[in-house]
């Protein structure tokens, strides 16, 4: 007789939540049914949209009091999820069910130190524990996520911790109370992939070593794929799939998940495949598109405005467009009350070309310089020492005024495209206002030529007038790039463009930034801590650490045959879609940081 399967610690039975709208019910979960077991891992996957989120805080109950239309089975521990009273419901979260939020700095609250934040979150659902008793299991708790000096740096406030850090003082909040399930939504999607790498192997040992159950949820079927055992993929509030993880990734049956695994960035592709890919899926979407346009026209569809540039090759051969020599950014840093300032150098002694028409990407972990470097080649920080050229003029001292005309030719995409628009202007002011700064003043042309570009990111011109709030994040990504390209530069830096998208709108600004090098000549300075983005779009890659360039060399060489020790610990932190060898690598981390301890 075969034994019986393990009690569900999770159970969701034809879950369907609802918002009212004045257009109507929006269906955000639609039939949803899983289980997961004790010690289970269930990883849910999908796109911006497609409900994961909505799913999660149904199961902490957090819906409670909004407007949302929930039915269906929600059980956690063998409660009723929809019966419990509002404080049987907060006596469930932390105890049985604790959430690990997308965003540590939401969840930490700046003016209160470590220690006390995790010591309300035991008092407040085990009033019978003294502080003292609270504060050591605070301690306790810190040590197992792997904070260094728990007893000192409880004391410490959110800011004085790195990103990494701080996503492991939520999850020591989560375990604070020993839950049966924790509940972790997009846990690592702002870190950089040794962080994310240690976050998601913290995540797996706490898992096996506490018999807790884990809902990973991502966007990103790399991420779940050595950290789970059965995965769900949704779209629209559906699930179109689930099943066994190995045999969800090795042979997906549903076409959207087909697509998704597609859209996942891969470290083995090189940039050649990549953009032969690129432009073969292209060729064929526009002769499509003329079929379509001369069946109902009789004739073939010209390009008009900003889609006029035709396809060109790099200016000049190895003509150097930027040269940066021994360039350094030094900041001080005060010592305490009464100490004495000291110099931190975020960049040292960091020096190479840039060649016309090619793409160099920067990649290294947070705190390694990358984006202190990006803002000193486009001079909105003034260089401490060494010198950046380019076209031939030293631009390193050169006053403001004289930098304004140079703006034309170097522009910037920033990472975060909710914060880098302002809500309250048009995107057609945003976009136009650059032609504004540099003298523009026909009203008419600006507005043209605003709205021709707009059509050329894969946006209607009629969305002249929207305001940001009315757009998705990738929608706002191709607006913050229609902004850098209306001065037609000649350099655009890239500072993590695609870090806060899902794998397939990243995919489609990928290969718009490739289109628009295609047609516009441009060059690029590609910023990113996504070592598989960074190998797709590069021709050269110099790796960043502590400031200063420890690598750098061709795309393929640096990938293939890496020199640095450094190159090769981020490349063994990748995320894998190989569930097996996912398994192999977080083996092989586990034993060199334990080698290493």
């Amino acid at each position: 007789m075969s034994e019986s399967a393990p009690e569900p610690v999770v159970r969701v039975d034809d879950l369907r939540v609802a918002f009212p709208t004045m257009d109507g019910d929006i269906q955000a979960v639609d039939g949803l049914s899983f289980e997961v077991p004790a010690g289970g891992g269930l990883g849910i996957v999908g796109e911006s949209g497609s409900g994961k989120s909505v799913t999660s805080l149904a199961l902490m109950g957090l819906h409670r009091g909004s407007r949302a239309k929930i039915t269906g089975a929600i059980e956690v521990a063998g409660k009723d999820v929809n019966k419990l009273t509002d404080g049987q419901l907060r006596a469930m979260r932390g105890n049985d069910i604790a959430m690990v939020f997308q965003d540590p700095m939401q969840s930490l609250h700046p003016q209160y130190t470590i220690g006390n934040q995790l010591v309300e979150a035991l008092l407040v659902h085990r009033p019978g524990v003294s502080k003292t008793e609270a504060r050591k299991h605070a301690a306790e708790a810190l040590d197992r996520v792997g904070i260094p000096f728990p007893a000192k740096r409880i004391n410490s406030y959110p800011h004085e911790f790195s990103g990494g850090m701080r996503q492991r003082v939520v999850i020591a909040m989560g375990l604070m109370c020993d839950p049966k399930v924790l509940l972790a939504d997009e846990p690592t999607t702002a870190l950089d992939v040794t962080v994310q790498a240690r976050i998601l192997d913290l995540l797996d040992e706490l898992r096996r070593d506490l018999g807790m159950a884990l809902i990973l949820v991502s966007h990103d079927l790399a991420v779940v794929a050595g950290s789970v055992d059965e995965v769900v993929v949704m779209r629209h509030g559906v699930a179109v799939e689930r099943g066994d993880v190995r045999t969800v990734l090795s042979a997906p049956e549903h076409p959207y998940t087909q697509a998704l695994l597609a859209a996942v960035p891969r470290v083995e592709v090189s940039r050649a495949q990549r953009r032969a890919q690129d432009r073969a899926d292209r060729a064929e979407r526009e002769r499509g598109e003329q079929r379509a346009a001369g069946a109902v026209t009789g004739e073939t569809p010209g390009r008009e405005g900003f889609a006029a540039f035709t396809p060109k090759e790099p200016e000049g051969g190895r003509e150097a467009l930027l040269t940066v020599s021994g360039v350094g950014q030094r900041f001080k840093v005060r010592g305490g009350m009464w100490g004495r300032s000291t110099d931190f150098w975020a960049v040292k002694g960091v020096s190479f070309d840039l060649y016309k028409g090619e793409t160099l990407g920067i990649v290294g972990e947070s705190g390694s310089g990358k984006s202190t470097l990006s803002r000193m080649v486009m001079r909105l920080l003034e260089p401490t020492e060494g010198t950046v050229v380019f076209e031939g003029r030293d631009i390193t001292h050169i006053a403001e005024h004289r930098m304004r005309p140079l703006r034309r030719d170097v522009q910037m995409v920033f990472q975060n495209p909710y914060s880098s628009l302002n809500p309250r202007v048009t995107v057609g002011d945003a976009i136009g206002t650059a032609l504004r700064v540099q003298g523009e003043r026909d009203t008419k042309k600006i507005k043209r030529e605003v709205q021709e570009l707009l059509d050329r990111v894969g946006l209607q011109p009629n969305h002249y007038n929207r305001f940001p709030h009315a757009f998705s994040g990738g929608q706002r990504q191709r607006i913050a790039i229609a902004r850098a390209l209306i001065l037609k530069p000649k350099l655009i830096i890239c500072d993590e463009p695609v870090s806060a998208l899902d794998v397939s709108t990243q995919d489609q600004v990928l290969r718009l930034l490739s289109e628009l090098q295609d047609d516009f000549g441009l060059t690029y300075i590609f910023v990113a801590h996504d070592l598989a983005v960074v190998r797709q779009v590069s021709d050269r890659v110099a790796v960043m650490r502590k400031g200063e360039i420890v690598e750098l060399g061709d795309s393929d060489s640096i990938y293939e045959n890496p020199q640095s020790d450094y190159t090769r610990q981020l490349l063994n932190a990748a995320p894998v879609l190989d569930p097996d060898q996912a398994r192999e690598l977080r083996a092989e981390r586990v034993r060199e940081r334990a080698d290493g301890a």
